[in-house]
């Protein structure tokens, strides 16, 4: 049984940092995992996601509304997959998700990913 526990969810003012993390359990080794985000009345949305071309190297993709702020980064060894989110605006509140796919590579579309967290809120005050 897969599961994924984001952390790391707060409220800050914009233009501060926050870091989230995800951690998977039972998952596939070097499977991709990728960062979505909720906001209230609003469809998810993709933010970043990493694909894993070997043990410890892996493509990074982004959003372009967080391309140059946000840095996702992996930890194959430990399954865990981190959100490094800077510069933040107050567009950037959301519900953030982690998702695990099944296979090594991921991208920007929800069906790519088989395991969801539960998410953690963002909340950035102006």
């Amino acid at each position: 049984q897969v599961q994924l526990v984001e952390s790391g969810g707060g409220l800050v003012q914009a233009g501060a940092s926050l870091r989230l993390s995800c951690a998977a359990s039972g998952r596939t080794f070097s499977s991709g995992m990728g960062w979505f985000r909720q906001a209230a009345g609003k469809e998810r949305e993709f933010v970043a996601a990493i694909s894993w071309s070997g043990r410890f190297t892996y493509f990074a993709e982004y959003a372009d509304s967080v391309k140059g702020r946000f840095i996702i980064s992996g930890d194959n060894d430990r399954n865990t997959v981190a959100l490094q989110m800077n510069s933040l605006q107050l567009e950037d509140t959301a519900v953030y998700y982690c998702a695990l796919s099944s296979t090594h590579s991921s991208g920007s579309m929800p069906d790519e990913y088989s395991y969801w967290g539960q998410g953690t809120q963002v909340t950035v005050s102006d």
